[in-house]
């Protein structure tokens, strides 16, 4: 099913508005992502106060010898700039909810506003995309709440960008955007398909000996 607003036609730059409403589509997965996002940060915050506090504490997502959150927030990949990686999680999902609950009521945002959400969500994807290779194929662990943000961070990455192709803050060919509308949420299918295909193939002594 195809959504969105009519592809914009090509213009100069200089006639393009400066702010740019959002669909209701948009809006909503902002907030949802933005939402979950800090939810999914929040908790594993809390957890990580709590284990500084008592070594001893076992997060109640340490759930097996694979599914465990403990060991990967303690880990050095869980501080790469120097504080826990939760914490940007904080501040960035609580700006986009923010956002979104303002797209939702109407407002414009400005072009730069727009291209800003798209580049930190990009950045954001591909540090997601390193942590899952780390979790992966160094820590050999599988992280629940990390995983939740490993999700809302690409949905949130790709409606934006979508949004930005739609409205002509972003340029691309026709064809391709029209493919893009027309199959998006089967290429995000597929996206997290091979992300799960990764997971159950990288545990899947662990997985078969649940069976």
């Amino acid at each position: 099913m195809t959504q969105g607003l009519p592809v914009t036609p090509d213009l100069p730059s200089t006639r393009l508005p400066s702010t740019v409403g959002g669909s209701r589509r948009t809006g909503w997965v902002m907030v949802l992502t933005g939402t979950v996002g800090w939810l999914a940060s929040f908790q594993l915050t809390v957890d990580d106060w709590r284990l500084l506090r008592d070594p001893s504490y076992q997060p109640p997502c340490n759930i097996s010898p694979v599914v465990s959150c403990g060991s990967v927030m303690s880990s050095p990949q869980g501080s790469l700039f120097g504080f826990p990686n939760m914490l940007l999680g904080l501040g960035a999902f609580a700006a986009v909810a923010a956002l979104g609950v303002a797209v939702l009521t109407g407002s414009r945002l400005h072009r730069r506003l727009w291209l800003s959400l798209t580049a930190g969500a990009l950045v954001g994807v591909v540090f997601v995309h390193w942590l899952i290779g780390q979790s992966l194929y160094t820590l050999d662990k599988l992280c629940p709440y990390c995983a939740v943000v490993w999700a809302v961070t690409i949905a949130l990455f790709w409606y934006v960008a979508l949004h930005c192709l739609e409205r002509g803050i972003l340029r691309a060919p026709r064809g391709l955007l029209l493919l893009l509308r027309d199959t998006h949420w089967m290429l995000l299918g597929a996206w997290y398909g091979v992300i799960a295909l990764l997971v159950l193939t990288r545990f899947w002594p662990y997985w078969s000996s649940l069976l």
